[in-house]
C-alpha cells in the first residue's frame, strides 16, 4: 500500500496536513505512523529486511530520496532495474531531518513547474514517493550507514542501521545537504511551521508573506548577501545580521547588496530569539527577533517579518567518509564532469549532495534523471542489466 509523507512541527504543536494518521512522542516527530511502516525505520513484512542472506545482488540501489532519489527511482524503475531506495530515518541535528529532504521543512512551493497554484513540499514529495512505487520501487526505512564502494568490479556492499548488508551492482547517492541553523528552539518551532523563519530566500522569499515586509538574514558570506540581495527585491527592508564588524563574503557582493536602498547591516549581532505571535488562524508567526550585541552585550527587538537564515549547508556525506568517494573542499561529493559518474565505477551522485551551487528542487530532479540514465547505460555496458 501506497504510504504517505506527513509534516509535523515542532513538538506536535502543529500537523501541516491533519488528514494524516499521526503517532506523536515528545520529540520533534519521532514514531509517525504511515501506512506500512514509520519513519523510526520499522517497515511492514514485505520490506521489513533486504539483507543480503540469500545473495541477492541488487541492480540498483539509491541512497536518500527527495526530489533526486524519487526522480531517480522513477527512471530506473521505468528501465526494469528494479531499483531499491532507502528513505533514511527521521532525526534531529540539530534542526528535523525528514525521509523526503528538505522539502518537507516547506510549507509552500511555487517555483516547480507544474503546480501553477503552488503546492505544499510534503504533499509534492508524497506524489513523487507515490509515482516511484507505481513503477515497483521497493521502498525501506532505515540509513546507510557504511559503504564499501568495489574497485575490483564485483558488487558493492552497504551497511544499514539495523545491521544488515546489502549489495549492489550500482549506487545512487541521493543524500541531499541540510542547511545549518542557529539551533534556538524558537527558530526550528516557527521554521518547521511556516512561520516565517526559512533557510532559502529563493525557495519561499517571494510568498505573498515576506512581500513588503521587513526582512533578515542571518550570516555575513557570499551566500548570506547573495540572499539579502534577492529578497531585497521584496521586502521592505532587509537586514544582513552579522556577529562581527566586517563581512566575509566578497567585495562585489558586499557592493552590491549595500547599493540598495532598503538594505542595511547590522554589525556585532547575534540572535537570542525569535518573537512571534499567534495570528488570527491561531499560527505562531515571526513578528520580531531579539538581539544581542556581540560588544557592549545590549539586548534590541529587531520588528521583522521574515528570517533567513543564511550560514551554510552540510552535505549529507559522514557516512561516506571512508569509502573511497572524492570530495570537494566543502564536502560535497566531487563530479568531474556534467554526468552523475563518481571516481567509482557503478557509484552515481544526483541532487545537493554533489550540488554546492543550485540546491533547488527542480535541478536535483533533473539529476536524478541522469544518475538513473548514467546507471542504466553502465549496467548495460558491463552486460548487467
Amino acid at each position: 500500500m501506497t504510504r504517505s509523507f506527513l509534516y509535523i512541527s515542532l513538538l506536535g504543536a502543529k500537523i501541516h496536513s491533519d488528514h494524516f494518521g499521526i503517532v506523536l512522542s515528545d520529540g520533534w516527530f519521532v514514531h509517525v505512523q504511515q501506512y506500512g511502516y514509520t519513519l523510526d525505520g520499522s517497515t511492514d513484512s514485505k520490506e521489513h529486511s533486504l539483507a543480503d542472506s540469500d545473495n541477492t545482488v541488487h541492480k540498483v540501489v539509491i541512497i536518500g530520496s527527495g526530489p533526486s532519489g524519487w526522480t531517480s527511482a522513477i527512471y530506473a524503475a521505468r528501465a526494469n532495474l528494479d531499483p531499491v531506495v532507502y528513505v533514511g530515518v527521521a532525526k534531529q541535528d540539530p534542526g528535523p531531518i525528514l525521509p523526503g529532504g528538505q522539502l518537507m521543512l516547506t510549507t509552500d512551493v511555487e517555483n516547480y513547474p507544474g503546480f501553477p497554484d503552488g503546492v505544499a513540499g510534503p504533499e509534492m514529495m508524497m506524489k513523487f514517493e507515490q509515482q516511484a512505487r507505481r513503477f515497483g520501487t521497493t521502498v525501506v526505512g532505515q540509513d546507510i550507514v557504511r559503504c564499501d564502494f568495489s574497485t575490483d568490479g564485483s558488487p558493492h556492499t552497504l551497511h544499514t542501521s539495523e545491521g544488515d548488508q546489502v549489495k549492489a551492482h550500482a549506487v545512487i547517492v541521493s543524500t541531499g545537504a541540510t542547511a545549518n541553523w542557529l539551533g534556538l528552539e524558537s527558530e526550528m518551532a516557527l521554521a518547521t511551521t511556516g512561520g516565517g523563519v526559512s533557510a532559502c530566500a529563493v525557495c519561499d522569499g517571494a510568498l505573498p508573506a515576506f512581500r513588503d515586509q521587513p526582512l533578515a538574514v542571518i550570516g555575513g558570506g557570499d551566500t548570506a548577501l547573495e540572499e539579502a540581495t534577492y529578497l531585497s527585491k521584496f521586502g521592505s527592508k532587509v537586514y544582513i545580521i552579522h556577529r562581527r564588524d566586517e563581512l566575509r563574503g566578497s567585495k562585489v557582493m558586499q557592493e552590491r547588496f549595500l547599493s540598495n536602498e532598503n538594505s542595511e547591516v547590522l554589525w556585532n549581532k547575534v540572535v537570542l530569539e525569535c518573537l512571534s505571535n499567534p495570528d488570527e488562524h491561531g499560527s505562531e508567526k515571526l513578528y520580531a527577533i531579539r538581539l544581542k550585541d556581540t560588544v557592549t552585550g545590549e539586548e534590541s527587538e529587531l520588528p521583522v517579518k521574515g528570517m533567513f537564515v543564511a550560514i551554510g549547508h552540510t552535505p549529507a556525506t559522514k557516512f561516506l567518509r571512508d569509502s573511497g568517494l572524492e570530495f570537494d573542499d566543502a564536502g560535497y561529493i566531487d563530479l568531474k564532469t556534467r554526468s552523475s559518474k563518481t571516481n567509482i565505477a557503478g557509484v552515481f551522485a544526483a541532487g545537493d549532495v554533489a550540488d554546492a551551487t543550485y540546491r533547488q528542487a527542480v535541478t536535483a530532479a533533473g539529476m536524478g534523471c541522469q544518475a538513473s540514465i548514467d546507471a542504466e547505460h553502465w549496467l548495460g555496458d558491463q552486460g548487467l542489466n
